[in-house]
């Protein structure tokens, strides 16, 4: 009798590991870039190098954005240290704004190729499973589903959500790349302009010989405001579920 069991979501795919290896050399390169990196990629690096910086900037402003934002990809691309003083010092280099832009244009670029390599590499055989799972594996992915542009907004938005765990989570339930770019361009936008103001203002915390305050994201001035944009993305979801109770 002909084997009638419906073929897994890897069946056909004569080479599964060469779609995984974009996420391997990201995370291999995330690895080896955590323990040589971490020096060189710092806020100390930053105050060293401040005058060289602002001397290459002020005669190549073109050259310097883009050198920059593309650094910024690279960090953000394979989660190497110091994504923080990247925005540090797109602030520092070119003041509140544009620098935040360029934060995050950068920021969205690299998250994009860790979504991408996930997708590619885990994300599409993963979804087909759950979608193809009965219970409470499906009915998780259906809540997804059914509320994808509140949580993309909500894994942004909430400070205690690692960046490298939210690029990675909508890349696993089937999120569409467009979602995914729209909802991290925007979502990113409060927390980018804060440290973003941050780096603008370091001429004058290099000149007092202290660190800037990394944790002013989380006084209550900025905090609460942040808070209240968690609760809008949120409402949608609350919506749903008070109409699903009424309903049974």
């Amino acid at each position: 009798m002909a084997d009638m069991t419906t073929p897994s979501p890897d069946a056909g795919d004569k080479s599964p590991w060469l779609r995984r290896l974009p996420l391997i050399v990201i995370l291999c390169v995330a690895a080896i870039g955590a323990f040589t990196l971490r020096d060189y990629l710092s806020f100390q690096a930053l105050a060293d190098n401040r005058e060289a910086l602002i001397a290459f900037r002020d005669a190549n402003y073109v050259s310097t954005v883009i050198v920059f934002v593309a650094a910024y990809i690279v960090i953000v691309a394979f989660s190497l240290p110091g994504a923080t003083i990247a925005t540090l010092t797109g602030g520092f280099l070119f003041a509140t704004f544009p620098g935040a832009l360029f934060n995050i244009t950068g920021a969205t670029i690299g998250a994009t190729i860790i979504f991408l390599a996930a997708r590619w590499g885990l994300g599409e055989r993963l979804a087909a499973r759950m979608d193809a799972s009965d219970g409470a594996v499906r009915r998780i992915k259906e809540g997804i589903d059914e509320n994808q542009w509140s949580m993309l907004f909500l894994i942004r938005l909430v400070p205690a959500v690692p960046f490298f765990v939210a690029n990675l989570v909508p890349a696993l339930v089937g999120v569409p790349l467009f979602r995914f770019v729209v909802s991290t361009f925007l979502g990113i936008i409060p927390g980018a302009v804060v440290y973003t103001s941050v780096g603008a203002g370091l001429g004058e915390v290099f000149a007092r010989g202290e660190t800037p305050n990394l944790g002013i994201i989380f006084e209550p001035q900025i905090l609460l405001p942040i808070l209240g944009l968690c609760a809008l993305a949120a409402l949608p979801i609350v919506l749903k579920a008070l109409r699903g109770k009424k309903g049974l």
